[in-house]
């Protein structure tokens, strides 16, 4: 596919030349198909210089839920608190290429985000350390102050599971194609029985493995960057951390967040493990985590269903998988939710 055909105009080659120094055209842009929501390129300059390139997903979407312009702004804050890369550019004029867009730095690492990613680039030896570091990176940036981000006025907040549970309920009735039962009954469950709010974070809100750039093989198992940042708010850490162990696959695992989860191969970090990693570092309680881990169910099902209507009404450009394996997924996911849910005390 031609560049504009990927959502990108023949204007950008031109505004990122008088913008990033030394760059020399002509660029190749190449999708970044790992995410599902924010389209990611890798530009390629003629002196194989790289950058990283987002923009929104092609069509109409919700005003918020594609907010490259926030996600600089919380980038550029967190720079030095948690590892994130570089903004060097950021576009806010939709005549350029129809939507906002931000270039970033390109970080050369590792991103794990299948079975066959792991056992290519990740010896087994080195495997146990990962989910470590990626928990304390996590606990680092629950430990930042939300006003140093400019999120200072929902500090105070304490609303957060309710927030969340009606935005994704929204999102999804608002874009739904289809009846899925399992899911308004897990959501009508969540609410009824959502627990007190005991702390307050930066929640980054898609926290897991393939999210996150580790240093190359044989480096030292470093987090490199943390990346996707624009479902980032003031809330509870707990939901962060719930999200994390949802992902984090383990093998024999029957139902998963990811189609292919990267660690569902030996040599990770157990959850269990993880879950009293973090805990230890924080004071939070194990027992606290059981609502949490039914809400992400909830709201990953949630994600993947919009995920399926998108891809039917054709607004996600290239990808590597049919829509009708993402509705088979959503239709799981939203099952595992509700048993999850039922279980709640």
């Amino acid at each position: 596919m031609t560049a504009i055909e990927l959502g990108i105009s023949a204007g950008v080659p031109g505004w990122l030349a008088d913008r990033l120094a030394p760059l020399t055209l002509p660029l190749d842009f190449r999708r970044i198909t790992g995410g599902r929501s924010n389209l990611t390129f890798e530009v390629t300059d003629a002196d194989r210089r790289r950058w990283i390139l987002r923009r929104p997903p092609l069509g109409e979407h919700a005003g918020s839920a594609h907010d490259v312009l926030r996600e600089a702004r919380l980038l550029r804050a967190l720079a030095g608190r948690v590892p994130v890369p570089e903004v060097l550019a950021v576009c806010d004029d939709d005549a350029v290429t129809g939507a906002p867009f931000i270039v970033l730095e390109f970080l050369d690492g590792l991103v794990l985000r299948d079975p066959d990613g792991v056992r290519a680039e990740l010896p087994v030896v080195e495997r146990a350390a990962v989910g470590p570091a990626l928990i304390d990176t996590l606990v680092a940036l629950h430990g930042v102050d939300p006003s140093l981000l400019g999120l200072g006025a929902l500090a105070d907040r304490t609303d957060y599971l309710q927030r969340q549970l009606r935005r994704w309920e929204a999102n999804w009735q608002r874009t739904s194609t289809r009846a899925l039962p399992e899911l308004a009954q897990a959501h009508a469950l969540l609410v009824e029985r959502a627990p007190q709010q005991r702390r307050t974070s930066i929640v980054h809100g898609d926290y897991r493995l393939d999210n996150c750039l580790l240093a190359p093989s044989g480096s030292g198992t470093t987090v490199l960057g943390v990346l996707d940042w624009e479902l980032t708010t003031v809330g509870d850490p707990l939901a962060d951390l719930g999200q994390f162990l949802v992902y984090w696959a383990e093998p024999g695992d029957v139902h998963t967040a990811l189609h292919s989860p990267p660690t569902i191969e030996p040599g990770f970090s157990s959850r269990s493990e993880l879950l009293h990693r973090y805990c230890a570092a924080t004071g939070d309680s194990p027992a606290a985590l059981d609502y949490y881990l039914a809400f992400n169910w909830w709201k990953t099902a949630c994600i993947v269903e919009g995920v399926y209507s998108r891809m039917r009404g054709g607004t996600t450009g290239i990808t590597d998988r049919t829509p009708e394996s993402f509705g088979d997924q959503a239709a799981g996911l939203a099952a595992q939710a509700l048993r999850q849910a039922a279980r709640l005390g």
